[in-house]
């Protein structure tokens, strides 16, 4: 086997591990579970880590080059208008094949899901444009966001208020396992052509710019489209007798993966050899490379969503509705808290960012200090999200407050945290958070009566808002140490002077 392969799975191992383990504890002491339902769990978390494991090892060879590579061709073009439509042309293509967003459409009980995966796609294109156009025209991400925030927080009060969730749900769930890597390699290569200092600051902040326009769009979809139902189809378990049945109902649902990751991954092949049939960019051994890494990618992808999606996500849902009934309701928030810490680990694109964000600095910014830092965000925001499942708390109170607190921090970090940290949080809220996370808020919500569309659907929104402030708290601890250590070197510098002139006087007596 791959060696590269073999790393990437032990590094899925570490992080799917601990929230396995957390599940197979609740089952014991809080709610117990059939044999098949923690069988269908175990089967699902096994495939879980060798799909990330194959996923980041093909994002690496195929999704990041490629970004990269048509990034810098696009820095050399000098038509802005064409280069704005083939930008917005690849913004869509890369959003309709997103898995992750297809996920969260297939459970929107309000909006057809072709209808929301079109919306959000035109609102991805059109924020891709403009987060491109930003970094060859050098302008400040933190005025972009302040007003393409001010617009989403204007829409908000007038859309119908089952919308609003939904709108900002669409915006974590659009940044998933393929549009992330793709992304920030796009910003990577079309900020390496510029020579001058705020280069590397300017390569993060594609995807926090793109993962707005969902929800721009969402929004200005509920101001004008009224569902003709709101019904809510609930998970259904299977019956599971034996280990037939289990593997029976994994064989069962995987060819409906591996179509629907087939349709994902078709756009970005053709993509790449239009791309090098035009540019002629890739040499062989590249070019064998990045088709071995889109191979890798799909089967990945295909064990992933299969192994979270049968494993996982009705294991969540029962979780939520059997705490929820249950007088131990309100450990669903230092539960949730727990799961949130953990579960973010195994996202597939957080490893990505993590380690493109310790490459692009020159590990000055750490994986292992993202990791933390996005645990103990995600952490704060699964807490929240099950506190509005169980009091029915409007996500305004919490949304608004959040983005208004990010915003002001970006007056008081360094740049390059700023597009981190926004970054940061559309990729946390990946396939994992849709599969699992919110299958746990609808069985709470479910299990109290509440309503799904406005309680339970924000988890996704909250899971993206809590990265954008811990990440940049980083920043502000990062800048605080930066300045003291040059304070403690420019002291140190002076007592070597001073020490010098007595050492002189000294000899002139």
């Amino acid at each position: 086997m791959n060696q590269k392969l073999k790393d990437n799975i032990s590094e899925s191992l570490s992080a799917v591990l601990p929230i396995t383990l957390i599940v197979l504890i609740i089952s014991v002491v809080l709610v117990p579970m059939e044999i098949g339902t923690i069988a269908m769990f175990l089967v699902g978390a096994v495939m879980l880590i060798v799909g990330m494991g194959f996923f980041q090892l093909g994002a690496e060879m195929s999704m990041t080059p490629l970004g990269e590579g048509i990034g810098v061709q696009l820095s050399k073009s000098k038509k802005i208008g064409i280069l704005a439509f083939v930008v917005f042309i690849i913004g869509a293509i890369i959003t309709i094949a997103e898995p992750d967003l297809q996920v969260l459409a297939d459970q929107m009980p309000a909006i057809p899901s072709d209808l929301l995966v079109w919306t959000v796609a035109v609102g991805v294109g059109i924020c891709l444009t403009i987060a491109v156009l930003r970094i060859l025209f050098k302008i400040n991400l933190s005025l972009i966001l302040m007003g393409l925030y001010l617009i989403v927080v204007l829409l908000s009060f007038l859309a119908p208020n089952d919308f609003v969730p939904v709108a900002f749900d669409s915006g974590g769930a659009t940044t998933g396992p393929i549009t992330v890597p793709f992304i920030l390699a796009l910003g990577v290569g079309l900020a390496s052509v510029r020579s001058d200092k705020d280069a590397t600051d300017d390569s993060f902040g594609l995807v926090a710019i793109s993962s707005i326009g969902p929800i721009l769009a969402v929004l200005l979809l509920g101001i004008f489209f009224r569902p003709t139902t709101t019904s809510y189809t609930p998970i259904e378990f299977p019956d599971i007798i034996t280990t037939r049945d289990v593997m029976r109902e994994f064989m069962l649902e995987l060819p409906h993966y591996a179509k629907e990751v087939m349709i994902s991954i078709l756009p970005i092949a053709a993509m790449f050899f239009i791309f090098q049939l035009v540019s002629r960019r890739y040499h062989r051994r590249q070019y064998v490379r990045i088709i071995v890494g889109l191979i890798y990618t799909y089967l990945g992808l295909v064990l992933f969503l299969t192994g979270v999606s049968i494993g996982f996500a009705p294991v969540g849902s029962l979780l939520g509705g059997e705490l929820a009934a249950s007088k131990f309701k309100w450990l669903l928030v230092p539960i949730g808290m727990l799961i949130g810490y953990f579960i973010v680990k195994a996202e597939p694109a957080i490893q990505v960012l993590n380690h493109q964000v310790e490459n692009v600095t020159g590990d000055a910014i750490s994986a292992s200090a993202m990791n933390l830092c996005l645990s103990i965000g995600v952490s704060v925001s699964v807490g929240l999200a099950m506190l509005r499942s169980i009091t029915g708390i409007s996500i305004y109170w919490i949304i608004i407050p959040g983005y208004l607190i990010a915003l002001a921090l970006t007056r008081f970090v360094p740049k390059i945290f700023i597009g981190i940290a926004f970054d940061s949080g559309g990729v946390a809220s990946g396939p994992m958070t849709s599969t699992f996370l919110l299958p746990l808020s609808i069985g709470v919500s479910e299990a109290l009566g509440g309503n799904i569309m406005a309680d339970a659907f924000g988890v996704v929104a909250l899971v993206a808002l809590t990265p954008l402030i811990a990440v940049q708290i980083m920043g502000v601890v990062y800048k605080w140490k930066s300045a003291k250590s040059a304070q403690q070197a420019d002291l140190a510098i002076e007592e070597l002077n001073e020490i010098e002139e007595w050492e002189d006087s000294e000899d002139d007596t």
